[in-house]
């Protein structure tokens, strides 16, 4: 991979980091929880609608292209006629405002006096109403970095889109149990020139959120894009980068892919290849293909449909160039013409896929091509293979000049594929059914006095207050178990059991059981059967485990039906008694020798059922006794 220097090429980057809050539906007051049971379903068709400005957002109109139809469907106890687009939306979440202030505030930001809702066109099919409700909440706050502080315009809350159940030809089905969570949207300047730089804000923001204890975790919750651009090439978004560790590998996958889409106009423009040069004319060449060993286009023929082509000029063995590792701008025509063919062919792959080289050689000879010359075919019904082949001829319209500005889907191996233009501003306009929300002093001073720690301040405080070691700290918190971990303690627990238990036991033990199952009231029964000395803390492995598979029990219960309830000090001393009578020429021959033996067997009988310190003194004693 070439290597880059990102302030040569001048780099800029912004963030859009959105992520769940763990409260109430936005503009309802449905729980934000996510089921399979699905009661009813409706259907709906969506159209772009004009902003206030009077435009029609290109992206929207993108959408509206496919020609799709929209099946939601519902559960009785998550959903409700707000999200079915049946009733005008209620006040937002009270709670959700607040949480959104905290974040602000922990961002350096500066919250507004007045909550404006708008309405941004979405007609996906996400949105049932074909729009998201979107606010302001918070202006101008700044994160710090080694690099340079990097600005926070704009912090505002929003409702989350349906999920996405299935994908058919027309028909897309969303469940709408997702929709109208709330959303908090953070979006920064494009003051980042670095890859690493991107990954300190994300993971800093990241940290802010997860402070409020408010947010929701897992697959899903949270959504990070990227905004990408470098000298004389375009702003690129990249949608859905949800690891921390990939943010730098994306940026540098998307800044290669500019350079190389740079010099692949460079090489046309020596070339000399001018705009009116690539024309609208499809060459049906399906006689050729009559007897054609692929399998694709053999397929496409019987069905009724033609093989087309189309002439561009002069891009012989640049549809081929490799932009990204493993993709070509081959590749992004056919990211283009997806909308109606599965996948295209070109003169710069070919011979393959069962297409020969007599073929290839009669459709270079139809298309009279010249010796920089190429080719694209579609096999399908003529007019959508007419419908992709101009989406291709437009990516190669694109290709003198450059990059094209557009959104791009972040895919898993850290490159990036076209998903639509980059929507522009004609997609918002005033929410008429929500009034302003005041956001009195009063309350923002409710909220600034009242901040929760940062995550690195809360792990730097529990390892000087608790003397835990440093890593042991950083876990709780990472994990956000440390109010848990705090709670636990306050019951006379020593910290360092509470936090092995929290961090090494129940790690342990996901590979054994299904820990998920194991719910706080759980660890806190057990915690409180150990501070009464009920329990010891060796037991604490069986009850989980126990719990694990049936959480409908208490831990008492599992500890009274497994005989884990601890023994009393004279029940030890006797059990104790019995080992050490049954080794009695060890323990004679050996003295404090005999010692590893006698704990051994003493801890198989009572691990659970007695304190190891207090077996480790009886046993220390009764050897004690006999050697002297």
């Amino acid at each position: 991979m070439m290597k880059l220097d990102y302030q040569e090429l001048g780099l800029k980057v912004g963030l859009e980091i959105h992520r769940q809050l763990d409260t109430k539906k936005l503009f309802s007051r449905v729980p934000s929880e996510l089921v399979d049971d699905v009661d009813f379903t409706f259907q709906r068709r969506l159209r772009p609608t004009m902003s206030e400005l009077g435009e029609i957002d290109q992206a929207a109109l993108e959408e509206f292209k496919k020609g799709r139809t929209f099946v939601y469907e519902g559960n009785f106890k998550l959903s409700d006629l707000v999200y079915m687009d049946e009733e005008p939306p209620h006040l937002p979440d009270r709670e959700a405002l607040e949480v959104a202030l905290q974040i602000a505030y922990l961002l350096n930001a500066i919250p507004v006096d007045e909550v404006h809702f708008m309405r941004k066109i979405v007609i996906d099919g996400s949105n049932v109403s074909g729009f998201q409700r979107t606010a302001i909440i918070a202006m101008n706050g700044k994160v710090r970095t080694p690099w340079g502080d990097v600005g926070i315009p704009t912090i505002c809350l929003e409702e989350d889109a349906a999920r996405i159940v299935e994908r058919k030809d027309k028909k897309v089905i969303y469940r709408i149990d997702r929709l109208g969570i709330p959303l908090i949207e953070i979006a920064t300047t494009p003051d980042i020139h670095h890859p690493e730089q991107a990954k300190v804000v994300a993971k800093f923001i990241g940290d802010a959120l997860r402070a409020t204890r408010k947010v929701k975790r897992g697959l899903g919750t949270i959504r990070q894009d990227l905004n990408v651009s470098i000298k004389g090439g375009a702003r690129i978004e990249i949608k859905g980068v949800q690891e921390l560790d990939m943010i730098p590998i994306i940026i540098e996958r998307e800044v290669i892919r500019q350079i190389n889409l740079l010099k692949i106009r460079d090489e046309l423009r020596k070339r000399g290849v001018k705009e009116e040069e690539l024309r609208e004319e499809f060459y049906d060449v399906t006689d050729i293909f009559q007897n054609t060993s692929s399998k694709i286009i053999a397929g496409a023929i019987k069905k009724g449909g033609k093989v087309l082509a189309i002439k561009l000029p002069k891009f012989r063995g640049l549809i081929g160039f490799e932009i990204q590792p493993g993709r070509r701008l081959g590749t992004e025509m056919a990211d283009r013409a997806k909308k109606y063919v599965k996948g295209i062919f070109h003169i710069d792959e070919l011979p393959n896929y069962g297409i020969s080289q007599e073929e290839v050689d009669a459709v270079s000879e139809k298309l009279n091509l010249g010796e920089e010359d190429a080719f694209v075919l579609v096999a399908a019904k003529e007019e959508t293979a007419k419908k992709a082949l101009r989406e291709v001829l437009q990516r190669a319209e694109e290709a003198l000049y450059g990059v094209p500005e557009e959104t791009r889907r972040a895919l898993p191996d850290g490159n990036t594929q076209y998903m639509r233009p980059l929507p522009g501003k004609a997609r918002m306009y005033p929410e008429t059914d929500i009034p302003p929300i005041l956001l009195t002093q009063e309350l923002k001073e409710k909220i600034l006095t009242n901040l929760p720690e940062l995550p690195q301040q809360r792990a730097e405080r529990i390892v000087k207050q608790y003397k835990l070691d440093k890593s042991l700290a950083q876990t709780l918190v990472d994990e956000e178990k440390d109010e848990l971990f705090e709670e636990l303690v306050k019951l006379g627990v020593k910290p360092s059991i509470v936090a092995s238990t929290l961090v090494g036991l129940l790690k342990g033990l996901k590979s054994e059981v299904p820990v998920e199952n194991i719910t706080e009231n759980h660890i806190r029964e057990a915690f409180k059967l150990l501070a009464q000395n009920k329990i010891a803390k060796e037991a604490f492995e069986e009850i989980f485990k126990e719990l694990a598979l049936h959480p409908e029990k208490s831990a008492l219960q599992v500890a009274e039906e497994k005989g884990l309830t601890l023994l009393s000090e004279e029940e030890v001393e006797k059990i104790i008694e019995e080992i050490v009578q049954q080794n009695i020429e060890v323990v004679k021959a050996k003295g404090m020798g005999a010692m590893g033996l006698i704990m051994g067997r003493a801890m198989a009988k009572l691990r659970g059922k007695a304190d190891g310190k207090l077996v480790n003194q009886i046993v220390r004693k009764k050897i004690q006794e006999l050697s002297s």
